[in-house]
């Protein structure tokens, strides 16, 4: 049992490297998936006959379908993570959890986390459920909850490593690596015949050309207002001739409403109106996407879309991965501040950003649609807009 952090890495691969039954735990949103599924795939490519099952959140199990090296989904909504207020978990269903995972018989689990949440409700569970080894990070010693453990060092500020990166770096320290660190999402065929069907339903044409503005993002700190992702939008309708198409969940209806009452120009809007391998293929077939720093941000990096982020400094650990990508916030004394909603009340580090910033760099992208000069620097940097002079 390796309780000192110094310990894990070639004294814990041997063990691992006769694992088969592999659970990996990631019970975070849809872009926390997407982004550990570099890691995935490095578990999945170690050895044949590796079967992987992850325990995810109801949201990561709809990404998991996408992603080929997960085998089967678990799904799991954890009282250690936020949840929805009308549906609260229980006791009872904590314990069905342990004897569903103990009747797999696991060889191993990997608990993925983001550095600040704590990995150890989740490997309470594992080895409630009898799993052998167990790996994750930890800031504390987790003494017997853990067989392998990484030292937290991860910090939020600046120059921290990419969430990709940090899951890649817990999976390599037992002998689990992958050439290929690019983010992964299989796009199905009917996946495509929907959005098309969506998008002539709604007005749209699939034989034009199109940019994706998604306006929404689960947290409120991480909007840019939405009449200026309108105004925004309307400006490259005009300037580009690209059908513009608004996405977003059902409850995010009014966010679009703001957005769409800047337009001028026709929209297409297919708010609520796709799944998730509909709104893939979309992403996936757009000219360029604009939007928060939210799961579509992921889905692009996964399918080679460039993408313009409006990204609130509220973590620096998130950005779009090995992408095409033009990363705008502001800067701001406060960044950084891991909150859902603005604790200053002035949202300066997404509100100082100008549509004429958007515009030019959703249009850079679309000159440079291969990259070039414009794309995406060390895929963990932001480059903050500064406040002009007066």
């Amino acid at each position: 049992m390796a309780l000192n952090p110094t310990l894990v890495g070639p004294v814990a691969a041997p063990r691992w490297a006769e694992a088969r039954r592999l659970l990996a735990v990631r019970l975070d949103n849809m872009g926390d998936v997407l982004m550990t599924a570099p890691a995935l795939a490095a578990l999945k490519r170690r050895a044949n006959g590796t079967r992987l099952t992850l325990l995810t959140s109801p949201q990561g199990a709809e990404v998991a379908r996408h992603i080929q090296a997960v085998d089967e989904c678990l799904v799991y909504r954890s009282p250690w993570t936020r949840q929805p207020e009308d549906e609260p978990g229980s006791p009872t269903r904590d314990l069905e959890l342990i004897e569903r995972l103990r009747a797999h018989r696991f060889d191993a689990a990997i608990v993925f986390t983001v550095c600040t949440q704590s990995a150890l409700p989740a490997a309470l569970l594992c080895r409630l459920a009898g799993i052998p080894l167990r790996l994750a990070h930890s800031r504390e010693n987790p003494y017997e909850l853990l067989t392998d453990w990484v030292l937290e060092t991860d910090v939020c500020a600046d120059g921290m490593r990419h969430e990709v990166q940090r899951q890649l770096d817990l999976v390599r320290s037992v002998g689990y690596a992958s050439e290929n660190d690019r983010l992964r999402f299989e796009l199905k065929p009917a996946d495509r015949l929907a959005m098309h069907a969506a998008l002539s339903a709604a007005g749209g044409h699939p034989e034009r050309p199109w940019i994706v503005v998604h306006p929404g993002a689960s947290a409120p700190s991480r909007r840019y207002p939405a009449q200026r992702f309108g105004q925004a939008a309307d400006a490259l309708a005009r300037s580009t001739g690209c059908q513009i198409v608004f996405t977003g969940t059902a409850d995010e209806q009014p966010l679009v409403n703001d957005a769409t009452s800047a337009m001028r120009s026709p929209f297409v809007n297919l708010t609520g109106r796709l799944g998730l391998g509909p709104l893939a293929s979309l992403i996936g077939g757009a000219r360029a996407l604009l939007c928060n720093n939210s799961g579509p941000a992921h889905l692009a990096a996964a399918l080679g879309t460039p993408v313009v982020v409006l990204y609130a400094l509220t973590n620096p650990q998130h950005t779009p991965w090995r992408a095409n990508a033009r990363v705008l916030s502001h800067d701001v004394p406060c960044r950084h501040c891991l909150k859902s909603v603005c604790p200053e009340g002035h949202h300066h580090c997404l509100r100082r950003i100008e549509v004429q910033q958007v515009v030019d760099a959703v249009g850079e992208l679309l000159d440079h649609p291969d990259g070039g000069p414009f794309a995406a620097r060390p895929p963990f940097s932001i480059q903050p807009l500064q406040e002009a002079r007066a």
